[in-house]
């Protein structure tokens, strides 16, 4: 009975903290999915401007829209700060190393989780400084967006991809792979139709000054899904713990009040043996 009583209790602890983690996960993810709604309209513009430049642009050696030959990658891995999540760190991992295959591939992580897991996999990191998903700027994202386009002008690797999660509602997020570099028409979203655009310059050079911004676009309209899905995730997996917690208990309320119920039968049994001799 003393064990059952001390098992109770230890439950009852860890209940109390999956409950308060629930609350909080609870109440970041209104917030969390304004700011995701409201990063969507400027990525929606950006995805249209892209589109039409690259369906107007007829120079065949802008770099950010020619394939190359080589297959060194660059992913941008958007993880998590810390777990207790569900299989929100882990979806995102799997999602990369089954399109990663046996390539060559830098990493640009984004979140503790994701700078953890590479630096033990002794990856190359194009830095190792943006551990927070949750505090991200936009200005975090332009700088981001420049180490990319410069390092994939320069030739360090040939190919970028962007891994997130894609957060749909509150039970549904997906981990994506979406390729950012070089920029097809068969990779941008079917709903970026070209639209009628005047250009001050030439396609190809308004390509060149726009690619980065929509990179930084993108970069933030994903962190900002990213993190939905992770505080979505978080508070189902707290919700799941603490109803869990709550059944232990109950389980081991039963087994101590039949426990106690045995205890008590024993002692009058004794009692009346002993009244009888």
């Amino acid at each position: 009975m003393k064990d059952i009583k001390l098992r109770i209790r230890s439950v009852e602890s860890t209940m109390q903290i999956t409950k308060a983690m629930q609350l909080v996960a609870t109440s970041k993810l209104r917030r969390a999915k304004e700011r995701m709604e409201n990063s969507k309209p400027y990525g929606k513009i950006a995805r249209e401007a892209i589109s039409a430049a690259v369906a107007r642009c007829e120079d065949p050696n802008i770099p950010f829209l020619t394939p190359r030959e080589g297959n060194r990658r660059c992913y941008v891995v958007i993880a998590g700060e810390r777990g207790l999540a569900g299989g929100y760190n882990s979806n995102i991992f799997k999602a990369l190393d089954a399109h990663a295959g046996d390539a060559d591939y830098c990493v640009l992580p984004i979140g503790r989780k994701a700078i953890d897991k590479y630096q033990r996999m002794h990856k190359e990191l194009l830095e190792d400084t943006q551990a927070r998903v949750e505090g991200a700027s936009v200005d975090d994202c332009y700088r981001m967006a420049g180490m990319l386009a410069e390092g994939y002008e320069a030739g360090r690797f040939d190919e970028v991809y962007l891994v997130y999660t894609s957060f749909r509602t509150m039970m549904d997020q997906e981990a994506k792979v979406e390729q950012l570099l070089p920029i097809q028409k068969a990779h941008l979203p079917e709903d970026a139709t070209p639209v009628s655009t005047v250009y001050e310059l030439e396609p190809a050079e308004t390509l060149r000054r726009v690619v980065p911004d929509y990179l930084a676009g993108k970069l933030y309209s994903s962190i900002c899904d990213s993190f939905a899905s992770e505080v979505s995730m978080r508070r189902n997996a707290m919700d799941s713990a603490t109803k869990n917690a709550d059944a232990m208990i109950s389980d081991l309320r039963l087994k101590f009040n039949r426990a106690r119920q045995g205890a008590i039968t024993q002692e009058i049994t004794e009692i009346v043996a002993g009244a009888e001799e």
